[in-house]
């Protein structure tokens, strides 16, 4: 079997609202409490689970990036849309509600209430078609 990561830890001071927030605008499962250790799960799929955990200030910010289809691409800015949260199309900077279209395809950052960023994307620039991890430039 190959090396798969099963979950992480995501610090917040609000673990059931954090989770809550992100499962809703993933539009997939998540839970209050967890069967195992006093966590609120996001789970992203079969293989990966995000465990909210109640942390206190000042939580750490981190970066988490999802990779979905188009289709998923377009449901899920439709809903960061409709919950009126601000997103844009750099990492950094401002919020432009722009969708950048770097790398053949599409991805989009958001911030949530702890200071994590988000990343929604269609095309890993991780993971080229060529090999490359620079997206050819």
């Amino acid at each position: 079997m190959p090396v798969q990561l099963d979950h992480l830890i995501v610090p917040s001071l609000d673990r059931v609202a954090a989770a809550r927030q992100l499962g809703e605008l993933l539009g997939v499962p998540w839970a209050a409490q967890g069967a195992v250790g006093p966590f609120s799960p996001v789970f992203v799929h079969e293989g990966l689970t995000l465990d909210f955990d109640q942390w206190p200030a000042p939580i750490p910010r981190q970066h988490y990036c999802f990779r979905v289809d188009e289709a998923a691409f377009d449901a899920i800015l439709a809903r960061i849309q409709a919950a009126g949260i601000a997103y844009r199309s750099l990492p950094h900077g401002p919020d432009d509600h722009a969708v950048n279209p770097a790398f053949g395809g599409r991805l989009v950052y958001w911030g949530e209430p702890d200071g994590h960023v988000w990343e929604l994307l269609t095309v890993s620039y991780a993971r080229q078609p060529d090999g490359r991890a620079d997206g050819g430039s």
